[in-house]
């Protein structure tokens, strides 16, 4: 297979219909075009989903956080840059930029962290065992991404629970559980429409624990550190017989 640009550049549009009120780019939306683009790159390197689910492998997304300075408006066209910064046995490191199209300005930047799986077992799975550890010949540190690496989110034990919800068809995605987007979508429900008159979205962190399923009832736990800086939690719970099980932490700060 023939070696190419280890940074992938990927073209997107903030559809209308995609934007929030203040006709800015939902950031679950966002989230689904770095995805999209981390998808891209590594399909097209031998490594992507079109090749893993023909040897019962899959990519999981372990953690995502995500910093930008604003949100493409509707009808912005914007790139997505990704690269991969490291590759370990069991995880690897990928990285994002958000970049306007028609002015270069950037928008913001990601980090998100994933690991390989056994569809069947969904145990861990070795990376250096596809191709050959082929992935190593796409990790560069160029370009930088300067945002901070996803922290550890703490919460205490008392953290109000906020809200609840029963996953359901449309949470529900490729491989089964609940979508990783979807969690993103249901943190940032827990703040009213006129929180977003007075704040803009600075940074949001999540931190993919466990796996919930169709009809799990969520649960979803927050507490404010800082001004403008909350931490939730989410727990998921199969049957009333069964105890929660925490699948999510997410850190969202505020502007």
């Amino acid at each position: 297979m023939a070696t190419l640009d280890v940074v992938g550049k990927y073209p997107f549009l903030a559809e209308p219909f995609h934007c929030d009120f203040q006709k800015r780019l939902f950031m679950g939306h966002l989230g689904n075009h770095l995805l999209n683009a981390a998808d891209f790159h590594s399909n097209d390197r031998g490594f992507g989903m079109n090749y893993l689910n023909t040897v019962n492998k899959t990519w999981v997304l372990s953690r995502l956080a995500v910093e930008m300075e604003e949100m493409p408006k509707a009808y912005d066209r914007f790139y997505v840059y990704t690269w991969v910064e490291t590759a370990m046995r069991f995880f690897t490191n990928r990285n994002f930029k958000v970049e306007d199209i028609a002015t270069g300005k950037v928008y913001g930047y990601g980090r998100s962290v994933w690991a390989m799986i056994d569809t069947e077992t969904r145990q861990p799975v070795n990376l250096m065992e596809i191709h050959d550890g082929d992935i190593v010949n796409y990790v560069t540190r160029e370009p930088v991404c300067p945002i901070e690496k996803s922290s550890r989110v703490k919460m205490d034990a008392e953290a109000p629970l906020v809200a609840q919800i029963r996953a359901s068809y449309d949470d529900i995605d490729v491989n089964g559980h609940v979508n990783s987007i979807k969690y993103i979508e249901h943190v940032l429900d827990l703040f009213p429409l006129a929180w977003y008159r007075e704040h803009t979205l600075k940074r949001f962190e999540i931190a993919y624990v466990a796996e919930a399923h169709d009809g799990d009832v969520l649960r979803l736990y927050r507490q404010e550190h800082a001004p403008d800086d909350f931490s939730i939690r989410i727990t998921a719970q199969p049957n009333p017989d069964e105890p929660e099980v925490e699948v999510v932490r997410s850190r969202v700060i505020f502007k």
